[in-house]
C-alpha cells in the first residue's frame, strides 16, 4: 500500500495542473448536476412494521381524505377574546384567503369546530394538504405563514405549528466560519508558515465543496434528512483539515531532511498519505454502519457523512501531492514572527519532558486516566432517550411559538397526542369501543379522549387521548407503553376490536425502542471491525483490544457530558439551550459510529510511530517515549483544529446539531488528552514486549498491511535520540524472543 500511494503521489507532483484540472471539472460536473435536480432535505423516520406506522397506514387507508400534510395555525389575543365579532370576522376572512393557496384542500373554522380553549383567548385552525408534508416545499410555508401573520394588524397573533413547520428556516449561523476561524490560528501556531497553514484549510474547503453538491444529488433521489449537510461539514471539516495536516507535517520533516519536492511528497503520501487511507476507511465504513438501524433517515445521515470523508480521503491523496508539488518549494514562506521555531535540543521539548514523565510513572499515569474517564462517563447511566419536538426549537421560531400556545391554551398533553386506531367490523364491536374509549380516558396519565371518526365505510374508527404530560416527557412513554401493554389488552379482550396505539408521540416510542435494541449490534459491529483493522496493520492481538477498550471510554465520556448538559441542564445556557431536552435516540448511535472511526486516527498516528521506534531499537518502554514525543505536538493540534470545529456547531440553533457538536468536541478532547497521552503510553509500558505478541499460525495467515510503513522506499529518517527513563531491564532483541512476532522481521 505505502509503495502504490508513494507511486500515485510521485505522479501527482510531477504533473500537478493535470490532477488540479480534474479535480475542478469534477466540482463543476456535480454542481451542474445537482443544481439540475433540485433537490430538497426532509426529515422522514418512519419505521416499518411499527404500531405507530402500522397505525398510521392504516389510517391513509381508510381516511383517504386525511392523508395529505398538515399545518395547524394557532390563534391567540391579549385583549379580549377569539370569538369577538372583529376577531371572529378578521380570523375567517384570514382563513379564506388560506383556502386558496396552492394544495389545500380544506381550513377547519376554530369558531366552529370547537378548538378554542376554555378562556377563549387561544385557538386553533387545521389546514389539510393535498399531498403529503414531505411533497410539500418551504414555499408552501411561507405562503402559509404570509397569509395568517396579517392577522398581527388587527391585533391577532398567528403562529404555524404542526408538520409543514419543518420546512421553516433556522436562523442562519456562522459555525463553519467559527471554526475556520480557529483552525487558522492552529494552524498558524504549529506550522508558522502561511503557505503551510492555507494547504489544510484550502484543501478541506473543496473536498467539502464536492462533499455537499453529492449530498444534494443524493437528496434529489431520497428522503435525506433536513441535518444531513451541517453534520456532514462538521465531520468533513475536520477530518478534512486533520487529514492534510498530518500530511503536510510528514512533508515537511522530508523538506528538511533533505529531499527534494516530489520525493518529499512521495515520502509523507507513503507514511502519513497510507495513515489517512488507513483511517479513513475505517471512518467511512464506522459511519456507513449506520445503515443496519433499520430505520432510512439514520442511515442518510451516515451516508452523507461518510461521502464527506471519503471525499476528503481521496483529495488528500491526489490533490494535495499536486498542490505540495506547485507550493511545496515555498512551504515555510511567508513565516510567522516568534512562530514555530522549536528548540531542537534533545530533551528540551515539552512533547519530550511529558513522554518521559508518563513513562517513568505509567502506573500512576494509568490509574489517573482511568478514574477521570469513569468520572466523566458516570452520567451515561441516567441516559434517557427521546426525540426533539417542535418545544425543542429555538424560541424565535413560528412552531416553537405555536408550540407553547397550544401547551398554554389546552395542557402539555396536547401538542402530541396518541391516536387509537380500531378496526370495528360489526354493531358489537362498536360497543366494546365504547368500553375501550372509557378504559383510556380512565387511565392514570391521560387527560381526556375526543369522540371516534368513524370512515366511509364504518370499519375504521379513530379517536385522540391526550397525555397529561409534553411529548418529550418520560412519563408520556410510560403511558404509551401501560396502554398498549396493559389497557388495549384487557379492555379488547374476547372482541373482535383490532386496535394499535398511533401518532407522533408513540412513533417517538417506537423509535427509541427500536435503537436501543440497534445500538449494541453496531457498537459490536464496529468494535469487531477495528480489532480485526487494527489487528492486522500493527500484528498484535493486546494493542487493538486496548484501542477497543479506550475507544468505548471515549465515546462514554462523551455520552456522560451531553447526558449532564441537555438531560441535566449542567450549563445549557452556555450552548444556547432554553430547556433540556431528552437524547435524541439515533444520536448515540450517530456518535458511535463517528467517534470509534476518529479515534482510529489518533491511534493510528501514534502506534505507527511506536512501532516503528520498537521496531529499531527493540526496546518497550523507550519505543513508547519516543512514539509518543515524536506525535504528541501534531495530534494535539490536529485535536485543537477538531475541538474548535465541533465546537463552533454548538452555536447552531438546532438542539440535535448541538448535542453532536459538543459531543463530538469532549470525545476528541479527551481522546487526545486522557486517552492518548496518558492512558495508551502508560499502558503499552506496563504491557511491555506483549504488546506487540501474536500467535505464529495467526501472523501466517494474516494479511499484510504497512501503515506509515517500515518499507525501505518509506522509511522515514530516525529522530533524534528521545531522554527517556531506564528500564526496568535491558531491553531484549526481538528477534531472539520465540512468542513475539517482531516488526523488524517483516
Amino acid at each position: 500500500m505505502s509503495r502504490s500511494l508513494s507511486g500515485l503521489a510521485r505522479s501527482s507532483a510531477r504533473h500537478p495542473w493535470r490532477v488540479i484540472l480534474f479535480w475542478v471539472a469534477a466540482l463543476v460536473a456535480v454542481s451542474s448536476v445537482a443544481g439540475r435536480l433540485g433537490g430538497e432535505f426532509v426529515d422522514d423516520f418512519r419505521l416499518p412494521g411499527s404500531d405507530a406506522q402500522r397505525a398510521a397506514d392504516q389510517l391513509e387507508e381508510s381516511f383517504p381524505e386525511q392523508a395529505g400534510g398538515s399545518a395547524t395555525v394557532v390563534f391567540s389575543v391579549e385583549d379580549g377574546s377569539l370569538p369577538d365579532e372583529a376577531t371572529a370576522a378578521a380570523i375567517r376572512t384570514t382563513l379564506a384567503d388560506v383556502a386558496r393557496l396552492d394544495h389545500v384542500v380544506s381550513v377547519s373554522d376554530p369558531l366552529t369546530a370547537g378548538t378554542i380553549s376554555p378562556s377563549e383567548d387561544i385557538g386553533f385552525a387545521e389546514v389539510r394538504y393535498d399531498r403529503d408534508v414531505i411533497d410539500l416545499d418551504k414555499d408552501d410555508f411561507q405562503a402559509l405563514e404570509g397569509t395568517v401573520t396579517t392577522l398581527d394588524d388587527r391585533g391577532v397573533r398567528a403562529e404555524v405549528g404542526g408538520p409543514l413547520a419543518v420546512w421553516e428556516q433556522a436562523t442562519e449561523t456562522s459555525s463553519e466560519q467559527i471554526g475556520l476561524l480557529i483552525a487558522v490560528v492552529v494552524l498558524l501556531l504549529a506550522f508558522g508558515s502561511v503557505i503551510a497553514m492555507l494547504l489544510p484549510i484550502g484543501m478541506a474547503l473543496f473536498a467539502l465543496a464536492v462533499g455537499e453538491t453529492l449530498i444534494g444529488i443524493l437528496a434529489a433521489t431520497t428522503n435525506v434528512p433536513t441535518s444531513a449537510s451541517a453534520l456532514a461539514a462538521m465531520i468533513g471539516l475536520g477530518v478534512g483539515i486533520d487529514y492534510s495536516l498530518f500530511i503536510v507535517n510528514r512533508f515537511r520533516e522530508a523538506r528538511r531532511g533533505g529531499a527534494t519536492v516530489v520525493e518529499a511528497a512521495a515520502q509523507a503520501s507513503a507514511t502519513a498519505g497510507s495513515a489517512v487511507l488507513f483511517a479513513g476507511t475505517s471512518v467511512v465504513i464506522a459511519i456507513s454502519g449506520l445503515m443496519i438501524s433499520g430505520i432510512w433517515a439514520v442511515g442518510l445521515l451516515g451516508l452523507s457523512a461518510a461521502m464527506v470523508v471519503a471525499v476528503s480521503v481521496v483529495s488528500a491523496l491526489t490533490l494535495l501531492p499536486a498542490l505540495l508539488g506547485l507550493l511545496g518549494a515555498w512551504i515555510d514562506r511567508l513565516r510567522v514572527p516568534f512562530v514555530g521555531r522549536q528548540d531542537r535540543r534533545a530533551g528540551a521539548g515539552l512533547s519530550t519532558r511529558w513522554a518521559r514523565g508518563v513513562t517513568r510513572h505509567a502506573i500512576a499515569a494509568a490509574l489517573a486516566g482511568t478514574v477521570a474517564l469513569v468520572a466523566l462517563a458516570a452520567p451515561v447511566l441516567d441516559m434517557r432517550m427521546g426525540q426533539n419536538d417542535q418545544g425543542s426549537q429555538p424560541p424565535d421560531t413560528t412552531q416553537r411559538q405555536a408550540y407553547d400556545l397550544l401547551a398554554e391554551g389546552f395542557g402539555p398533553g396536547f401538542n402530541g397526542p396518541l391516536l387509537v386506531v380500531a378496526t370495528v367490523p360489526d354493531d358489537a364491536a362498536r360497543q366494546d369501543l365504547e368500553v375501550l374509549r372509557s378504559e383510556i380516558a380512565a387511565t392514570p396519565g391521560v387527560a381526556a379522549t375526543s369522540e371516534p371518526a368513524f370512515n366511509p365505510a364504518g370499519d375504521v374508527a379513530v379517536f385522540n387521548a391526550m397525555p397529561d404530560t409534553a411529548p418529550q416527557d418520560a412519563e408520556t412513554a410510560d403511558v404509551v407503553h401501560h396502554l398498549r401493554d396493559v389497557v388495549v389488552p384487557g379492555a379488547t379482550a374476547g372482541s373482535d376490536l383490532e386496535v394499535l396505539v398511533g401518532g407522533s408521540t408513540a412513533g417517538i416510542v417506537d423509535l427509541d425502542r427500536q435503537m436501543s435494541a440497534r445500538l449494541p449490534i453496531l457498537i459490536g459491529s464496529i468494535v469487531a471491525l477495528a480489532f480485526a483493522l487494527l489487528m492486522v496493520a500493527f500484528r498484535s492481538i493486546l494493542v487493538p483490544l486496548k484501542a477497543a477498550l479506550m475507544n468505548l471510554l471515549s465515546v462514554g465520556a462523551a455520552y456522560g457530558v451531553i447526558v449532564a448538559v441537555f438531560q441535566w441542564g449542567w450549563g445549557k445556557d452556555l450552548v444556547g439551550l432554553s430547556e433540556t431536552v431528552p437524547i435524541v435516540s439515533w444520536v448515540p448511535m450517530f456518535l458511535f459510529a463517528i467517534l470509534f472511526g476518529l479515534s482510529m486516527d489518533y491511534e493510528v498516528f501514534l502506534l505507527s510511530r511506536i512501532r516503528e521506534e520498537y521496531a529499531r531499537t527493540g526496546d518497550p518502554r523507550d519505543s513508547v517515549a519516543r512514539g509518543l514525543a515524536a506525535t504528541a505536538r501534531v495530534i494535539t493540534a490536529a485535536a485543537l483544529i477538531m475541538i474548535a470545529v465541533f465546537l463552533a456547531f454548538v452555536a447552531h440553533p438546532e438542539p440535535v446539531t448541538k448535542m453532536v457538536g459538543l459531543g463530538l468536541a469532549v470525545a476528541v478532547l479527551v481522546d487526545a488528552t486522557i486517552v492518548r497521552m496518558l492512558l495508551v503510553p502508560s499502558l503499552m509500558v506496563l504491557m511491555g514486549r506483549a504488546n506487540w505478541w501474536l500467535p505464529r499460525w495467526l501472523d501466517r495467515i494474516l494479511p499484510r498491511v504497512h501503515i506509515e510503513g517500515p518499507e525501505e522506499s518509506s522509511r522515514p529518517t530516525p529522530a533524534d535520540p528521545v531522554p527517556v527513563a531506564p528500564a526496568a531491564s535491558p531491553p531484549a532483541v526481538p528477534a531472539e524472543t520465540p512468542e513475539l512476532v517482531s516488526a523488524s522481521r517483516r
